[in-house]
């Protein structure tokens, strides 16, 4: 299987999943462990995909979505961003938004206190 074929069956068999550097239990950069901070303190369940452990999946990735950066988070099969966009999203509620409408669980007190600390 090509790394493409992996990247989109990963992709379109997880709600929500995590393409970054490290694990969402050891994140192994700054913005991963950023993005993968807020998911985790948010309550969501979300598959990650380290891609220092896949040359072929590092690349693959960024040819895939069109995007030159890593962490990349994908709901339902969406692109939505890397670690500034998800920030934006989640300090303007649109992160709560998106999980609202694709029904992803996630716990909306936290995500309302990660906008209290960052007021």
């Amino acid at each position: 299987m090509s790394a493409q074929d992996q990247i989109k069956e990963t992709v379109t068999s997880n709600d929500v999943v995590l393409f970054m550097k490290g694990t969402k239990t050891m994140p192994q950069c700054g913005f991963s462990s950023r993005v993968a901070g807020v998911l985790n303190f948010m309550g969501v369940e979300f598959s990650d995909v380290n891609v220092l452990a896949d040359d072929d999946i590092r690349q693959g990735i960024k040819d895939y979505s069109d995007w030159p950066t890593i962490p990349q988070l994908y709901v339902k099969g969406e692109f939505i961003g890397g670690c500034d966009i998800i920030t934006e999203m989640t300090l303007s509620g649109e992160l709560d938004q998106l999980f609202e409408t694709n029904g992803v669980t996630f716990n909306k007190e936290a995500a309302d206190k990660i906008r209290e600390a960052n007021a």
